[in-house]
C-alpha cells in the first residue's frame, strides 16, 4: 500500500535547470523554470527552480529568533535526554536508575527514541528561530503531554519513595509548560515560508499523516490491542507512552504539509529516520543478547516494515531538505 506513493516520491529525485525567465510557482503549479537565486524588490531572498525531490521553492519569509532563554530550556533539556539516550547505549548503567522497571527491549526503544529526541532538541538549540522551533516544540509539547498523561494512569509503575519519580514527572510538567508558553508566545505568527511541495509529496503525506496519528491514537485508547503484534511483551503503560512517539510525528507531519519550510523538513526528516533506524537496530543488539525474537512470525515482518518505512521515508525528506537547503543560506 505504501509502495505506490514511496515510488512517486523517487520519481520527484531530480534537478531540473534552463535559462528561461524565473518566477515562483503557484500553488499547485509543478512547472517550474531554472535552478537560481534573485533578491526580490521586498529586501528578502526569493529562492527559484526546483529542488531535488521535487520541493518548488518559495519565498522565505522572515524567521525571527526565539528569546535566549529558550537555548537554556535546549540546553537543559538536552542533558536530560543524555540520560534518556543512555537506555540505548549503556542499559545496565541506566535502567537501575529510570524511574520505572523496564525490560531490555522497552530500554533499547526507549533509548532509542530518547536519542533522536535529544538531536531534535540539538537543532533548536543551533538554530533557536522560529523555523525549526516551531516544529520541535509542537512535536514536543505533543509528546510531553501524552507521556505525563499516561504516567498519571499508571502511577503503580512509580516507587515514589525513589527520587527518580518525583524528577521525572517534574521534568515533563516542566516541559509541557515551557513549550506550552513559548507555542502560546508565538500563536499569531505564521509559518516561515520555504518549499511548496509538489503533487507526489501531497498526495503522499496524508498517508503518512492518516497512518501515523490512526496508530498513535490506538496505542493510546486501546494499547494491548495494538501493541499485541509488537516483537516483544509491550504492557499497557509502555504502550501508551509509545503512542506520543507516533502522534508527535502525526503533528510534525501536519505542519510540515501545512507548510514546509526547509528547517522543518530537515529536523522532521532527521527525527523520523532515527527513530526508524534506533528501534530496529535496539532489537537486532537486545536480541543478539537475550535470543527471544522469533524473526519470522507475521508481528514481527508487521513491526520491521513499519519503523523501516518510517526510516525510509524520514530519508527521503532528509535529502530533499538538505538539497534544498545546500542551495540557500538558511534565514
Amino acid at each position: 500500500m505504501l509502495t505506490g506513493p514511496l515510488l512517486g516520491l523517487a520519481a520527484a529525485f531530480y534537478f531540473e535547470t534552463d535559462s528561461t525567465a524565473i518566477r515562483i510557482d503557484k500553488p499547485g503549479d509543478s512547472s517550474i523554470p531554472s535552478g537560481r537565486f534573485s533578491p526580490a524588490a521586498s529586501g528578502t531572498m526569493m529562492v527559484h527552480g526546483r529542488s531535488s525531490l521535487g520541493l518548488s521553492p518559495m519565498p522565505t519569509s522572515d524567521n525571527p529568533p526565539f528569546p535566549a532563554t529558550l537555548r537554556l530550556f535546549s540546553v537543559v533539556v538536552i542533558i536530560v535526554l543524555i540520560v534518556g539516550a543512555g537506555l540505548f547505549f549503556a542499559p545496565m548503567l541506566v535502567k537501575p536508575r529510570w524511574p520505572w522497571a523496564v525490560t531490555p527491549f522497552n530500554a533499547r526503544f526507549l533509548g532509542g527514541f530518547y536519542t533522536a529526541e535529544m538531536v531534535v532538541m540539538a537543532a533548536l538549540l543551533f538554530w533557536n528561530r522560529w523555523s525549526p522551533g516551531r516544529l520541535v516544540l509542537v512535536m514536543a509539547f505533543i509528546f510531553t503531554v501524552i507521556v505525563s498523561a499516561a504516567s498519571f494512569i499508571n502511577l503503580g509503575y512509580f516507587n515514589f519513595e525513589r527520587k527518580a519519580p518525583w524528577l521525572w514527572f517534574l521534568v515533563y510538567l516542566g516541559s509541557v509548560a515551557v513549550s506550552g508558553l513559548f507555542l502560546w508566545w508565538a500563536r499569531d505568527r505564521p509559518s516561515a515560508k520555504g518549499v511548496t511541495l509538489n503533487p507526489a509529496w501531497r498526495s503522499y503525506m496524508p498517508v503518512e499523516l492518516a497512518i501515523l496519528g490512526f496508530y498513535g491514537i490506538g496505542l493510546l485508547l486501546f494499547p494491548l490491542t495494538f501493541s499485541s503484534f509488537w516483537p516483544w511483551p509491550v504492557d499497557a503503560f509502555h504502550a501508551q507512552v509509545y503512542s506520543a512517539i507516533f502522534l508527535a510525528g502525526a503533528g510534525g507531519i501536519y505542519l510540515v504539509l501545512r507548510s514546509a519550510p526547509r528547517e522543518e523538513l530537515l529536523v522532521l526528516g532527521l527525527a523520523q529516520f532515527l527513530v526508524g533506524l534506533l528501534a530496529i537496530l535496539g532489537l537486532v543488539i537486545t536480541d543478539a543478547a537475550v535470543h527471544r525474537i522469533n524473526w519470522t512470525a507475521t508481528g514481527t515482518l508487521c513491526w520491521l516494515a513499519l519503523f523501516g518505512w518510517i526510516c525510509i521515508s524520514g530519508a527521503f525528506k532528509l535529502y530533499a531538505a538538505s538539497q534544498y537547503f545546500s542551495s540557500q543560506p538558511a534565514s
